[in-house]
């Protein structure tokens, strides 16, 4: 399978030297073309635009930072859609809005094309190694074909239903690691006004109820003091705007949310859109007179973790196959 892949920024460029990684023929664009430049040296071919990209590829991959970038690569004079071909599949693997995601899908099976949004979850560590987690909203029939790829892309991969659905999961699942995180720095600053230690607090948290994802990653980089975990306050921004773009068409009157929001974008004020999301704890620092560090965290995350074929996993009331079981046969 000819795979293309657009947007080789934090995410997308590591999600793209997995199918390099794993023998797949590769097309690769960005806006930024010196983004292409190390896997233009492992053996990946640059596309002359997208539109071309589309002709030539059985797969285009989108991988952007905001719904408006992936319209503007999908419908532009010389966008995807310009060079679209029957059978040809779009994987949008960005974090986006589930109604423009059908909107653009919509689109595309209209020129003959299938679609698939497929985003992915686990931070930019996992996506280098291919054993990141990745949704999967498409047919069940566009979801086999693309599966050789998505188990090469990452470990864990969800069938979530109809287009649409992953991206509304990884809004879900983006929201919660926010709260996570932000819960995490007030027990962090709380732990050290307390006086204690810090590296011990971290593995108090580590083996309890309180431990998580979001823990056993950006507190490490917040501990170390980069606050690095590839990921800036205006991505977030995005993420529980969209969250809560999804909450008030749905009539959920959220509480916690608009907290978070409120939050976030006083930090983004504050220290700048472009800054790492973990920095947010500076909120607290500052508040308090003390800086949240301790010796022996790493400066970013790397994945010591081997890189293993990727699997589906199958929600509980499903059979491998996508049919619900007979609980009573």
């Amino acid at each position: 399978m000819q795979v293309g892949f657009i947007g080789l920024g934090n995410v997308g460029g590591k999600l793209a030297g997995s199918l390099l990684r794993n023998g797949f023929p590769l097309t690769v664009y960005d806006i930024d073309r010196q983004a292409a430049d190390p896997l233009l040296a492992q053996g990946a071919e640059y596309g002359a635009s997208a539109a071309e990209m589309a002709t030539h590829c059985d797969l285009v991959i989108t991988c952007l930072p905001s719904p408006a970038a992936s319209a503007q690569v999908l419908e532009a004079e010389d966008g995807v859609l310009a060079g679209l071909t029957g059978g040809t599949i779009w994987a949008e693997m960005s974090t986006t809005d589930a109604e423009e995601v059908r909107r653009l899908g919509a689109l595309v099976i209209a020129k003959g094309g299938r679609a698939v949004d497929c985003p992915v979850s686990g931070g930019c560590h996992r996506a280098a190694s291919g054993n990141i987690s990745i949704f999967a909203g498409c047919d069940r029939d566009v979801f086999d074909t693309l599966l050789p790829v998505l188990r090469a892309l990452g470990r864990r991969i969800l069938h979530t239903g109809e287009l649409g659905s992953a991206s509304v999961l990884k809004v879900v699942t983006n929201y919660l690691a926010t709260a996570n995180l932000l819960s995490l720095c007030e027990a962090l600053v709380t732990s050290r006004a307390a006086g204690l230690d810090l590296a011990t607090a971290y593995e108090a948290i580590r083996i309890s109820s309180g431990n998580s994802f979001v823990h056993e990653t950006e507190s490490q980089v917040i501990l170390n003091g980069s606050r690095d975990i590839n990921f800036t306050l205006d991505l977030v921004q995005k993420d529980i705007g969209l969250f809560q773009a999804i909450a008030d068409r749905c009539h959920v009157p959220l509480e916690i949310n608009p907290l978070l929001i409120s939050i976030i974008d006083d930090g983004a004020r504050r220290f700048g859109q472009r800054e790492w999301s973990p920095n947010i704890i500076r909120r607290l620092e500052e508040a308090v007179g003390v800086q949240i560090q301790a010796d022996g965290f790493p400066a970013q995350m790397v994945d010591d973790e081997p890189e293993l074929p990727g699997h589906e996993v199958v929600p509980r009331n499903r059979t491998p196959h996508g049919t619900v079981p007979d609980l009573f046969g």
